[in-house]
């Protein structure tokens, strides 16, 4: 019976002293006096992101993505896209293709790049390719450009 009221003794000084804990503050008469110098002045009293909780970052207008698009295209500056300007970036691309020189493309011209490829990826030499053959042929990813910041 003695070791009972030992045991409930003891639970109760254990949930007194865990409740005193709990609700123990230590008295604050001025909070910044409270911390070092060096301290006080590297802690702000509202974080910058606690302000809003809605925060959201300012996105550029349509115009500027549109000027930004314009100064793209304008290759030499004047402030007007002239068509040899829109043409520039294609004529890489149609030389690549014109294999004679000639200016005009013809279908075997065009077809050379696709006749190629289909035979690079026909492994078996069988004319034809399988869907794992086809699937040599597909474009590489581009890749994006990433922030070095």
């Amino acid at each position: 019976m003695g070791r009972f009221f030992a045991g409930v003794a003891a639970c109760f000084l254990m949930v007194t002293g865990a409740f005193l804990l709990w609700q123990g503050r230590a008295a604050e008469t001025n909070g910044a006096a409270a911390l070092p110098k060096y301290a006080a002045a590297r802690i702000s009293p509202t974080p910058l992101l606690a302000v809003s909780d809605n925060f959201v970052p300012p996105e550029a207008s349509p115009k500027s993505r549109e000027e930004k698009r314009f100064s793209r295209a304008d290759k030499n500056k004047d402030g007007r896209v002239e068509i040899e300007e829109l043409l520039q970036p294609r004529h890489k691309a149609f030389a690549k293709l014109d294999a004679n020189g000639d200016g005009k493309l013809s279908f075997e011209e065009w077809a050379t790049k696709t006749l190629t490829k289909v035979k690079e990826a026909d492994d078996d030499g069988n004319g034809w390719l399988s869907a794992a053959e086809y699937a040599s042929t597909a474009p590489k990813p581009k890749r994006r450009a990433t922030c070095s910041c």
